[in-house]
């Protein structure tokens, strides 16, 4: 980043000018640094601007995963250089799940009964300390007199309880969880006599059947579920969804139908109904087609065919459903056979072509208008990927930084391209003279320079937009960051009560939080694992 970094805009011109970068003049409040040079005594630049590399830190430990505990967050006010970690107990979700009835009490209200049925719990939400971290955790159970507890590490969750009696709509609540806390949840099931059912038909259309299995759900307008997804009976096309009294009384709620099992033949459709009065049209999915297949040859600018790419159609199909078709992979000529239903009539599907890691050619998105009869389409040509081109420096900020790794992961995606796929983060090293290239896709990515010398890990976040010329996309060169070693022991409660062991090969990151963007963020600063006695040693930056 240069100093005017954080004035730095992305434009993309889709029309077919490609990426370019454009310089404003920034708010001063806004300027940020571009090395260590330019920051105050005991400050280090990071990407939002100099700050004190010891503070501000959240440390994120993971225990060994067959101990059954979960992460923990640390807040490091001032970090030592012997900072030991002391885990508290496992946190949990624990709570009572009681079902209403329709016997009045004496409180005026109606008597509670224990639910000691089984159920399905889900905890996702987020780390209270690290924005952008996220955390889930499932579990199936039966309570024990309506008592049940959920383990889960640190963090805000929206709980979800589903029972298993598909005739129970799932209720959910909010959970604060800190570290070796047992939170309090206590969630109500609804009483029978306040459930309302909305039950019809679902069909293909004119009063055909649907030939697959298929599952329904009641969903709120911003998608959250009313309730269980329940089967479609296979012989009639007929379903009941049971949803809360409340949710009847509402002008609309959405029916999603969506194929289950191994029957992906079937587009799934959202339709929009009136709850307050019957059903009495058919949900029709419409004339979707059958399976076609679509046939063609990819290949890079060079004319050279690409194997090893993923291939796939989706979108909206005839009778207003959208479909995903099953991934196809293109061989040693780059062939590839995928099979979709036909697009709607008058319009097309999207063609997504992935080309695997450490190809030149990037990910395409093509519309492709696939009739019922099937197509046979032109070569495919993808575009090359983006090359992001930058050099790093030593912490003299003189000397090259030859030897580094760079690694770039998607963290987001850019509005109108899919993300790409996890696992497919671009690898790179710097060269003699420090400078590194990346072919990236379009996409949000978080790149991490890993030197090989006693030098901390330095991360960046960069934006590459779609284009289809040939301009490398430019980080500015920046400096590494000397570092300091810190070192320490985690420890858990042991078995004996009142005493603690090590924690073996706990996963141990060092986080800082800042603002980059206007948003919340945690930029990882190290990482580290313990030895089989709890103790590790972390790299972090330092003036």
């Amino acid at each position: 980043m240069t100093r005017r970094g954080a004035a730095l805009v992305l434009l993309a011109l889709l029309a077919g000018a490609g990426c370019a970068l454009l310089e404003e003049e920034p708010d001063p409040s806004q300027l940020v640094c571009s090395s260590d040079a330019e920051c105050g005594v005991n400050e280090i630049c990071f990407p939002d601007g100099c700050g004190d590399p010891g503070r501000d830190i959240v440390v994120e430990v993971v225990p060994n995963p067959p101990a059954r505990s979960h992460a923990q967050d640390f807040r490091v006010d001032n970090l030592r250089p012997e900072q030991n970690l002391r885990l508290a107990e496992p946190a949990e979700v624990a709570g009572r799940v009681v079902r209403a009835t329709t016997l009045p009490s004496e409180d005026g209200g109606v008597v509670m009964r224990n639910y000691n049925e089984v159920l399905h719990l889900r905890a996702a939400g987020e780390s209270l300390l690290l924005p952008g971290v996220t955390r889930q955790y499932d579990a199936t159970l039966v309570p024990t007199n309506g008592a049940w507890t959920l383990p889960v590490g640190t963090g805000l969750y929206t709980v979800t309880l589903s029972p298993d009696d598909l005739e129970v709509p799932p209720v959910r609540g909010q959970s604060h969880v800190e570290p070796g806390a047992s939170a309090p949840l206590d969630l109500v099931l609804p009483a029978a006599n306040t459930l309302a059912r909305l039950s019809g038909r679902v069909e293909r259309q004119g009063g055909v059947l649907v030939d697959a299995p298929l599952e329904i759900q009641a969903l709120d307008s911003d998608l959250t579920a009313l309730s269980q997804r329940v089967p479609v009976t296979r012989g009639t096309g007929d379903f009941t969804v049971v949803i809360p009294g409340e949710a009847a009384q509402r002008s609309a709620v959405l029916l999603r139908v969506t194929a289950s099992g191994e029957a992906p033949w079937v587009p799934q459709k959202t339709f929009t109904v009136d709850p307050r009065a019957p059903l009495t049209a058919p949900l029709a999915l419409g004339d979707y087609g059958t399976p076609v297949r679509v046939t063609g040859r990819v290949v890079g600018l060079n004319g050279r065919p690409i194997p090893g790419a993923t291939v796939s159609l989706q979108g909206e199909v005839g009778g207003g459903g959208t479909f995903h078709g099953p991934l196809a992979t293109t061989g040693t000529e780059g062939r590839f056979a995928a099979d979709t239903l036909p697009s709607a009539p008058g319009g097309t599907l999207s063609l997504v072509v992935v080309p695997p890691p450490g190809s030149t050619s990037g990910l395409t998105v093509l519309p492709v208008e696939v009739p019922r009869t099937g197509v046979a389409l032109p070569d495919v040509l993808c575009p090359d990927r983006r090359v992001l081109r930058g050099t790093l420096l030593l912490p003299d900020n003189l000397t090259a930084a030859p030897g580094v790794r760079v690694l770039a992961e998607p963290i987001g995606q850019v509005p109108g391209w899919p993300r790409p796929p996890a696992g497919g983060e671009a690898l790179g090293t710097t060269d003699d003279t420090g400078t590194f290239r990346l072919r990236l896709d379009p996409a949000v990515y978080r790149v991490d320079f890993v030197p090989t010398e006693n030098l901390p890990r330095v991360s960046r976040t960069v934006t590459v937009l779609p284009g289809d010329d040939v301009t490398e996309q430019v980080l500015a060169t920046f400096p590494l960051q000397k570092g300091r070693t810190v070192s320490g022991r985690v420890t858990e409660l042991a078995a004996d009560a009142g005493t603690r062991k090590g924690a073996a090969y706990a996963s141990i990151r060092f986080y800082r939080v800042v603002t980059v963007e206007g948003q919340p963020s945690s930029v990882l600063l190290s990482q580290a694992v313990s030895d089989q006695e709890g103790r590790y040693t972390a790299l972090i930056p330092v003036r």
